[in-house]
């Protein structure tokens, strides 16, 4: 029997601001190779223990582990977070000049294929995030996020705001980097057609702590109030996740 591996640590995570605890002894565990979606309830603390995984923020306790080899990691974060003052092929630039000495020609030859790699074009590069759509600032930050050939791979919210042809095509995107690349996906979402079309498991966050964990099938199954109420609604049911 092969040794599962392990992207990512977490265990007993406590994260708060004031006297006010957002992650309460939280324990996960991410699997080398895979698509792992976080869902929970607006402000309940799915982009702080992202951050924090990423150390953006601190923790007041716990574990947080990464795999050795696991330990470059590219970010999009949610809206895209482009600079606006610079053009998409300088977006996608910006971690290789600040991790690496390489020539101004060498750096537009990568940021070229990073473009392309997300489906846009060359001319694409000069446009500046104003000239952009919605979907093409994702798919902008989704190649910046990959500029350094991460094996993790951290996406926050990554179809929020997108219509759900411009969502379906990213997800699309998405699957079919991580199956040709290999990387591990730790996505926030609360997008229901992203957690059936893409991740491997679904991590649900409540109260502080991780709910229910596995495959999409095994937590509709799960009897923790928020979890039911979440993919049992009116919603989940027009999405046929509970056929």
């Amino acid at each position: 029997m092969t040794e599962e591996r392990i992207a990512i640590h977490v265990q007993d995570l406590v994260v708060g601001f004031g006297r006010k605890i957002v992650l309460d002894h939280l324990s996960l565990d991410v699997r080398q190779g895979e698509i792992l979606g976080l869902v929970g309830a607006s402000g309940g603390g799915k982009s702080v223990l992202m951050r924090t995984i990423i150390g953006l923020l601190p923790k007041r306790g716990g574990i947080i582990e990464l795999a050795e080899n696991d330990a470059r990691s590219g970010v999009l974060f949610q809206q895209g977070a482009l600079f606006s003052a610079l053009n998409a092929r300088q977006n996608v630039q910006f971690p290789l000049r600040e991790a690496a000495h390489l020539s101004p020609s060498l750096l537009d030859e990568i940021a070229n294929a990073k473009l392309e790699m997300v489906g846009l074009t060359v001319d694409d590069g000069d446009k500046f995030p104003s000239e952009l759509s919605g979907g093409m600032v994702k798919r902008v930050a989704l190649a910046r996020a990959l500029a350094l050939d991460p094996a993790l791979l951290f996406l926050d919210e990554p179809t929020s705001g997108l219509d759900p042809i411009a969502a379906g095509e990213f997800d699309s995107l998405i699957k079919t980097l991580q199956q040709t690349l290999g990387f591990t996906v730790f996505m926030v979402t609360h997008d229901l057609n992203t957690l059936y079309a893409v991740c491997d498991r679904v991590a649900a966050l409540a109260d502080g702590k991780i709910a229910a964990l596995g495959p999409l099938k095994s937590v509709l199954e799960s009897d923790h109030p928020w979890v039911r109420a979440y993919f049992h609604g009116a919603r989940a049911q027009m999405l046929h996740l509970n056929a």
